[in-house]
């Protein structure tokens, strides 16, 4: 198999519509699914203000909604768009909900966790806001568990921030 990038794939956006993430080559990506009711939904706030930091940098956020723990992402996608729009102030974009474990697993999961295993080399996503952080050439560096804050991330963004787009 050719090796694979996070812009090779093709997800839905919230509206349904295709979204190609060849749209985000070039920039430094976080791809976190999330909840609207969950005990790490607060994340959100973070999430935020790591995009408003640094996107014009070329940084970037790809939400993706996910219902599979706990059935903490119950709504419809206006629902969730609304939710996170209005609580929350979030402007990065997010997917259409996705699964990310299991038979019905996004391709683009499936890709992220096998190239960046979680702890004793599990490949499961564990919980809501799972983060994988993707370098400007579109390969997964880095995997964060669902209880690491946003803003601890920033020094890794920073870092690969630093190499040139190419």
């Amino acid at each position: 198999m050719a090796s694979q990038s996070l812009f090779d794939f093709t997800v839905k956006n919230i509206k349904d519509e295709d979204w190609n993430l060849n749209d985000l080559k070039g920039k430094v990506v976080l791809v976190v699914n999330v909840a609207s009711k969950c005990g790490f939904t607060k994340q959100y706030a973070g999430l935020e203000e790591l995009y408003q930091k640094y996107k014009d940098q070329g940084f970037a956020i790809v939400g993706a909604p996910c219902n599979q723990f706990a059935g903490q992402e119950p709504g419809s996608q206006d629902e969730i768009q609304n939710f996170c729009s209005l609580k929350w102030n979030v402007t990065f974009p997010l997917t259409a909900k996705l699964d990310v474990n299991g038979d019905n697993e996004a391709p683009l999961y499936k890709f992220m966790k096998e190239s960046k295993p979680g702890i004793f080399g599990l490949k499961r996503i564990k919980w809501n806001f799972e983060k994988f952080l993707v370098d400007r050439e579109g390969k997964v560096v880095h995997r964060y568990a669902s209880t690491t804050e946003p803003k601890s991330i920033a020094p890794e963004i920073e870092e690969l921030l630093k190499t040139p787009q190419q």
